[in-house]
C-alpha cells in the first residue's frame, strides 16, 4: 500500500498532467492559525485545494470523510479570504466508490480522479461552484 506521502505526490502529479500549476504541502497563516493544504492546484481561473486522504480499513471511512470535509471547507474558506479568490475544497480519497458532495466539499475517489479532472467544468456546475 502507498504511504500517505506517496499518495499526496501521485495526486499532485495527476493534477499537473491535467495542466494545473501546483503548490505542494502549501502552508498559509491567517488570524486564526497556520494551516496546510496538501496540493493547491490552479488552472485558468479555477483554484482547487486538495486534501489527500489515504484511509485504512480500520477507519470509519464515511464518518471520517465527512468530518474531514467539514474541516477542509473551513480551511479553504479561510484561505479564500486571504487571496480574495474562490477556493474549491476537494478531498481525494484512496478508498471510496463514488464522487460525492458534502457540506461544500467535493469528495473524489482516487480511481475517479482522472474522470473528475477531465469533466471538471461539469462537476463544478453540478455542485454549484460555477
Amino acid at each position: 500500500m502507498l504511504s500517505w506521502q506517496e499518495f499526496e505526490k501521485i495526486t499532485k502529479t495527476i493534477l499537473e498532467s491535467h495542466g494545473f500549476e501546483t503548490k505542494f504541502r502549501f502552508v498559509f497563516k491567517d488570524k486564526k492559525s497556520k494551516s496546510e493544504i496538501d496540493v493547491l492546484a490552479v488552472r485558468h481561473d479555477i483554484m482547487l485545494a486538495i486534501d489527500a486522504k489515504r484511509y485504512t480499513a480500520k477507519w470509519h471511512r464515511k464518518s471520517a470523510l465527512k468530518k474531514q470535509a467539514e474541516k477542509h471547507v473551513e480551511r479553504c474558506d479561510r484561505y479564500s479570504k486571504l487571496v480574495n479568490k474562490k477556493v474549491i475544497p476537494v478531498i481525494v480519497s484512496l478508498i471510496d466508490d463514488s464522487i460525492v458532495f458534502h457540506e461544500g466539499c467535493i469528495v473524489v475517489p482516487f480511481e475517479s480522479l482522472n474522470d473528475f479532472l477531465i469533466n471538471l467544468h461539469a462537476y463544478l456546475v453540478e455542485f454549484g461552484f460555477l
